[in-house]
């Protein structure tokens, strides 16, 4: 019988993908649904192991990063820390989105992370460009007495954080599996015969949508025996929802 793996698939957040967290040798795996306090390079925090798939577990524990780590179960008063922090979150981000307003600045929130020993709020925005927040930074300092960090990202990357679904009727493709954005054109949706409709194409972060590069060589039967007009699928929703019969989808 083999060694069972000494890493589990844990949840930081409900929209965030899963990640890999090493246990020490002593330490009992938990059960799916349970709560652990895990440490990684952003601190430590709390999360909910998630079920993990035995035919992926392997390569998911070379690849995990040495420095996620799994502490200890979380106890009641953890879990009720960590609500405390999820409405002082939610109250900073009222109060941000009502600072910035007043300021006119060109900044969108997306979200606020409170960290689990309280030392510091990092408030997540787009911007078209750049942005001078040391006012609004101050301003927020002096509101929760904590340090202020703020991090601009794209708007593919606020679309993860978010999360939602896609016209396909299923969950993100950056919230379940994709680790990467990578450039995606209008000349991959012509290869697979699609309408050239704007609206049809772009994903909730108003770019173009991922599947339109990882389906072209589905759509087009040059791997995995493919899917769409050329590739001979069974199954109505095209490659990945599901389903697929004969084809040999993956």
């Amino acid at each position: 019988m083999s060694e069972p793996s000494r890493t589990i698939r844990v949840k930081l957040h409900p929209v965030a993908r899963a990640q890999t967290f090493a246990l020490d040798a002593d330490q009992p795996p938990p059960e799916p649904g349970q709560r652990v306090i895990v440490q990684s390079e952003g601190g430590a925090a709390v999360g909910t192991v998630v079920p993990a798939i035995p035919a992926l577990a392997e390569r998911r524990r070379v690849a995990s990063d040495p420095s996620n780590r799994v502490v200890r179960l979380a106890t009641h008063d953890d879990i009720v820390t960590r609500l405390r922090h999820q409405q002082r979150e939610k109250d900073a981000y009222r109060i941000a989105t009502l600072k910035i307003r007043e300021r006119g600045l060109g900044m969108k929130l997306t979200r606020v992370e409170q960290s689990f020993d309280g030392s510091r709020l990092l408030f997540i925005f787009t911007a078209e460009s750049r942005v001078d927040f040391r006012d609004l930074v101050r301003e927020l300092a002096a509101e929760f007495h904590t340090r202020i960090e703020m991090r601009q990202i794209g708007v593919r990357d606020a679309a993860k954080a978010l999360g939602g679904y896609g016209t396909c009727g299923r969950p993100l493709c950056c919230t379940t599996f994709l680790t990467a954005f990578e450039p995606v054109s209008i000349k991959m949706a012509k290869q697979q015969d699609l309408s050239l409709n704007p609206s049809k194409l772009s994903g909730l972060c108003g770019r173009l949508k991922c599947c339109l590069r990882y389906e072209l060589p589905n759509a087009k039967g040059q791997v995995h025996g493919g899917c769409g007009s050329e590739g001979g699928c069974d199954n109505p929703s095209g490659c990945g929802s599901g389903g697929c019969g004969s084809c040999g989808c993956r």
